[in-house]
């Protein structure tokens, strides 16, 4: 059979009638032991499956979580894993919509929409505030690691884990810090901030340069520091795919790290820890965020949040020193 088996499938197999067949699949009352026996032993000889899609048709309710995020962010994937995770305790499914270089923002989330999901939750969403504030307007919308006034957002403080940060360089003797910028990314104004409020209470001089969210933006931004020859004492990373970026660089180069130069990232992504890398980082704890996204969304679809004011959920986010940073040598 080349096509998928159907319920008039298993009930000739079974020498049931379609009908039976239907109140087996559902659970329903309606059909002794034997004859359920005999239909599943038929659905699973012919591999049929209920349609899921057939199901939610017939429902009022879909169960649908919508989530949207960007290709290529380690961190988001976290963030993944715990909607699922959250979503599925909650009966929820989750169906995923891909940010990437030739599928915008807006495309993802009508793809959702049009599939019946009955929220959404949007990572990273780079959108206008306006544009957020509409789609929320017209159904329940979750922005996670970004803040916007008029829709629920969750995410990291992310100026208290940029204090962190440099308090953590400052207090192994690091006084020339450079800050590689995340530009126009969500979050990155916040942290530079941080980066700022920490310098400028310290009495030290900003030293900020563009650096980005890849790996490859970071090591451009070490490419160009190499050739000034004006090295830093410490490099703080808009996140750790930046910082490892940087971190090729310099070893290439011939810089140690730690002992010419610190380096520090942020995310605590899966690559921070492995045991060649060892990259001292600001870490988001990504399940606690996503639980807190998915228990947000499920109380404005279950009803116990609808018509109240938008909330803006933060959680602080951690210091995890390893390897990649260490005392000043004098």
């Amino acid at each position: 059979m080349n096509r998928r088996p159907t319920l008039e499938d298993v009930a000739a197999r079974a020498g049931v009638s379609r009908a039976l067949v239907s109140i087996v699949m559902r659970d329903a009352p309606g059909a002794s032991d034997h004859t359920r026996e005999r239909v599943k032993r038929a659905a699973d000889e012919l591999g049929y499956r209920p349609d899921p899609r057939a199901r939610r048709l017939r429902q009022r309710r879909s169960n649908l979580i919508g989530l949207t995020f960007a290709v290529g962010q380690a961190f988001h994937a976290d963030l993944v894993d715990g909607v699922y995770a959250s979503a599925e305790a909650l009966g929820y499914d989750v169906v995923l919509s891909a940010v990437t270089p030739h599928r915008d923002e807006m495309r993802a989330v009508r793809t959702l929409v049009d599939d019946r999901c009955e929220g959404l939750i949007l990572i990273g969403p780079r959108m206008r505030a306006g544009r957020l504030g509409d789609l929320a307007s017209g159904m329940p919308v979750v922005v996670m690691a970004r803040r916007v006034r008029a829709v629920d957002a969750v995410r990291s403080d992310d100026v208290a884990g940029a204090v962190a940060g440099v308090e953590h360089l400052l207090g192994l003797g690091h006084r020339r810090i450079l800050y590689l910028d995340g530009g126009g990314a969500p979050g990155a104004a916040e942290r530079l901030r941080g980066y700022r409020r920490a310098t400028g209470d310290a009495g030290l001089p900003e030293v900020v340069r563009p650096g980005g969210l890849t790996e490859r933006e970071g090591a451009a931004a070490a490419a160009a520091m190499l050739e000034t020859g004006d090295l830093p004492d410490a490099v703080f990373a808009f996140n750790d795919r930046c910082a490892l970026g940087v971190m090729d660089v310099l070893i290439r180069a011939g810089v140690t790290v730690p002992q010419q130069i610190s380096l520090l990232g942020f995310d605590d992504s899966p690559l921070a820890g492995l045991a060649h890398i060892q990259l001292s980082t600001i870490r988001q704890d990504a399940a606690a965020l996503a639980d807190a996204a998915v228990s947000r969304l499920v109380s404005r679809l279950d009803g116990d949040g609808a018509g109240s004011a938008p909330t803006d959920i933060v959680r602080t986010p951690t210091l995890v020193v390893r390897g990649s940073t260490a005392a000043r040598k004098a």
